[in-house]
């Protein structure tokens, strides 16, 4: 159980992507959907079409609103949709990293090599990150490292490695979240601050930084109340909420700056047009005029959001364009979506049952509570016989992940298109890995505590003695199987017929969407 065999996986696990997702792609004839495709206006070279055979099924879908956002700005009024971190990325690694290439490839052709480039390392640092983050708050190495096991398998494969934002967002969040738990919380809230710039869901993580302050807040007061005198507590009560009303205040302002800017500057943009329709390509123009994308024009009237009470361009865009609000979704023709939807609705509902009923009196106390709490145990044996705060999925400091994956959840049911609900949870919380590698551990006989130790330990000497594969491995035993990276994981699957029902559900969600996803998305087909 150690970082190297979670790099290993991860990178395996993004090498089989970028290979699968080209020979779907080359096999399967691609759908033509109704979808934002716009021309590709720079002179083609002569490696732009094996970059496109390569690695072109990334760029489907709103990988387009992306890539086109790296190349021209933001010139349609709809591309405010998608935030501004990730295409900044993608443009500065294409034009220093891959300038060298600009001889032989394109600067859209550099941008989706910046997009395979970008996405692998930062897969790999989730992978990682999600293991040290789960050291820290579940007080379990074991159940870390099967979450991040998971991670890698995870059911929102393709967005992690297409021109999406998930895998960018991912890191920022989880590693706001590592940084917060190791105490630093300045550091954890620029960061924080990072992700709202790649992502509007970015802001609701606001919540951990007031959540944690306000925790530490009612843990100093308690000492005070415990240790000083009448006079000294008044004080010292004063100075502690002085410090907990300011350090929320500024906490608030930086995480919710970069989407205040990002709307001003979309104000200003439509709302202040300084450009005439001119200085835009004429094959823009035309896919403007066809598909009635509005774009900056100093010599027409704004539009009618300019003139709301809080002229949100982002809130627009959303109700108009796409059709998002409450419920608005709840139609019969959407049946299908929800089904897709249906396996992370029920793991995040399941997850956040069994933890409230575990810990009923915790959950009503908000997780304010000490540590040690014999009272919080329930009765579930998992938390029983024991002083100690409950580690693992239990543990205490899984509260407020819970309840922010919960909140997430509830958004995404009744206000988002719902087959988005799959990569937006498994890119912004911990819990859907976390649970999940519980419910393995719970119900799978073969994570033994002395097996799995064992197999992880001999890793290492195994990987050092492994031969190159032949054509007799195709009879070996599972155990002796040499191309997938040894963990227990991957045991698991290759022991597929010997495992519980939970575990075949569980996994057969894993990996049939991991595998779904980069057939459908890849090929224009309607997927999460």
């Amino acid at each position: 159980m150690d970082v190297g065999s979670v790099v290993k996986f991860a990178t395996f696990s993004r090498a089989l992507t970028l290979l699968l997702q080209a020979v779907f792609n080359s096999l399967i004839p691609d759908h033509v959907p109704d979808a934002f495709s716009p021309p590709h206006v720079a002179e083609p070279k002569c490696w732009d079409s094996l970059v496109e055979v390569i690695f072109g099924g990334l760029s489907h879908w709103d990988a387009e609103h992306f890539l086109f956002i790296a190349e021209h700005g933001y010139v349609y009024e709809h591309n405010f949709a998608f935030f501004p971190l990730l295409p900044l990325s993608l443009r500065a690694v294409a034009a220093t990293v891959f300038c060298p290439l600009g001889g032989l490839l394109n600067f859209r052709s550099r941008l989706l090599l910046s997009v395979v480039l970008i996405n692998s390392v930062l897969f790999v640092l989730n992978a990682v990150t999600l293991y040290s983050l789960g050291r820290l708050v579940l007080q379990d190495r074991r159940l870390a490292y099967y979450s991040s096991l998971l991670y890698c398998i995870t059911p929102a494969n393709v967005f992690m490695a297409a021109a999406y934002s998930e895998s960018l967002f991912a890191f920022l969040a989880f590693g706001a979240m590592w940084l917060l738990e190791k105490g630093q919380a300045l550091t954890s809230c620029f960061v924080f601050a990072l992700a709202t710039a790649t992502r509007s869901n970015g802001i609701v993580s606001v919540g951990f930084l007031l959540y944690i302050q306000f925790q530490r807040c009612i843990l100093q007061a308690r000492v005070v109340g415990r240790t000083a005198v009448k006079l000294t507590k008044f004080l010292s009560y004063a100075r502690i909420s002085f410090q907990f009303v300011f350090s929320a205040a500024v906490g608030t302002v930086v995480v919710l700056l970069p989407f205040g800017l990002f709307q001003y500057y979309g104000y200003v943009t439509f709302c202040k047009p300084t450009m005439k329709p001119e200085l835009i390509s004429n094959a823009l123009l035309e896919l403007s005029e066809k598909k009635g994308y509005r774009v900056p024009d100093m010599t027409r009237d704004s539009p009618s959001w300019c003139f709301h009470q809080y002229p949100l361009l982002y809130s627009y865009i959303q109700d108009v364009y796409w059709n998002v609000g409450f419920l608005r979704y709840y139609e019969l023709k959407q049946v299908p979506n929800f089904l897709l939807a249906l396996p992370v609705t029920v793991l995040g509902t399941a997850a956040a049952w069994q933890y409230c009923t575990a810990n009923p009196w915790f959950c009503l106390q908000l997780g304010l509570i000490d540590g040690k709490q014999k009272d919080q145990r329930g009765d579930n044996p998992d938390l029983k016989g024991s002083d100690k705060p409950a580690s693992g999925f239990y543990s205490p400091k899984v509260f407020v992940y819970l309840v922010h994956a919960t909140v997430l959840l509830a958004f995404g049911v009744f206000c988002m298109h719902i087959q988005v609900l799959t990569r937006f949870l498994a890119s912004s919380s911990p819990v859907l890995y976390w649970f999940s590698a519980h419910l393995l551990q719970k119900h799978e006989p073969f994570y033994s505590t002395d097996r799995v130790e064992k197999a992880a330990s001999s890793t290492q000497s195994r990987t050092r003695h492994a031969r190159l594969p032949t054509s007799s491995d195709a009879c070996m035993t599972g155990s002796e199987w040499r191309i997938l990276p040894q963990n227990p994981l991957t045991e698991l699957l290759l022991k597929w017929a010997h495992c519980s029902a939970v575990t075949r559900c569980l996994l057969g969600y894993f990996i049939s969407y991991w595998v779904l996803g980069l057939v459908l998305h890849c090929n224009w087909l309607p997927w999460t």
